[in-house]
């Protein structure tokens, strides 16, 4: 299964792609509170958008009770969107993809929550040469622990990965042996560490060339955890989980910087 970039190129500018996941319970299409929420924050969106709505599921069950279950959670979707939203933004039309997308190998209760879920993708159109970069979180190499608050986020400077692979960059190895020293000073520190992807809007997760997997988010998370759990760290206190290409540093990725920029893992203070 390949990957393909949904940007569309026009002489005074560009359409182009991301995308926002709403997750179920199991066996069941019902909406809860949380993703409620959420769609009424994107159905206030004062932007001229289109949605397009795709349902998945996990593989447990029989495939053909997942395809229905997949357009059951799609429509749902769908239908309450119908209900929020303005003239500004139009619903293209919603599918369910039943178990053809799943984002990573299902092995633990919370990957199979990942794979419950309907994708939508909001496509806008962009002016030529606009893009959106929102300010970096903290450095955790320059905060203060005394000052840090748990479910704080801290961006890991230099911690990028090369195209496609779990592989980061050789500017990342001193920081990772930083990352490494911080916490055997602080054996009390607990922490998360979200990886993220660039570029590919039609899968939640991109391909992990050196694996095989679509979870390369994840992929790069794990990598650094790895690293520090070869390094002495307790695997207790540190967990990885991959997010996607969601809450990008800089979108539209128009340059090879803006690309390893959203190449990154950040840094969530689970416990001090």
């Amino acid at each position: 299964m390949k990957a393909f970039l949904f940007i569309f190129f026009f002489s005074t500018g560009f359409y182009s792609q991301t995308l926002t996941s709403i997750y179920f319970k199991n066996n069941s299409y019902e909406l809860s509170r949380e993703s409620k929420r959420k769609l009424d924050s994107l159905a206030k969106l004062e932007t001229k958008l289109t949605l397009r709505i795709f349902g998945n599921a996990n593989p447990l069950g029989n495939e053909e009770l997942n395809k229905t279950l997949s357009q059951n959670r799609a429509k749902q979707v769908s239908d309450y969107l119908k209900t929020k939203i303005g003239k500004n933004i139009h619903l293209a039309g919603s599918e369910g993809l039943g178990i053809s997308k799943q984002i990573n190998d299902n092995s633990s209760e919370n990957l199979l929550a990942k794979n419950r879920r309907v994708d939508i993708f909001i496509e806008r159109f962009f002016e030529k040469g606009e893009k959106i970069s929102r300010k970096a979180y903290p450095s955790f190499f320059d905060a203060k622990i005394a000052s840090m608050k748990v479910k704080d986020t801290f961006s890991l400077p230099d911690v990028n990965f090369i195209g496609g692979r779990h592989v980061w960059l050789p500017k990342a190895k001193s920081k990772l042996y930083q990352l490494y020293t911080i916490l055997k000073e602080n054996p009390t520190l607990e922490v998360g560490l979200q990886g993220y992807i660039c570029c590919d809007y039609e899968n939640f997760d991109g391909e992990d060339l050196d694996l095989g997997t679509f979870n390369l988010s994840f992929t790069r998370a794990q990598s650094i955890k790895d690293f520090l759990l070869a390094m002495g760290i307790d695997a207790k206190r540190v967990k990885a989980e991959g997010l996607g290409h969601l809450n990008p540093v800089v979108y539209p990725e128009q340059t090879e910087s803006d690309r390893t920029q959203n190449r990154r893992v950040e840094l969530v203070l689970i416990k001090k």
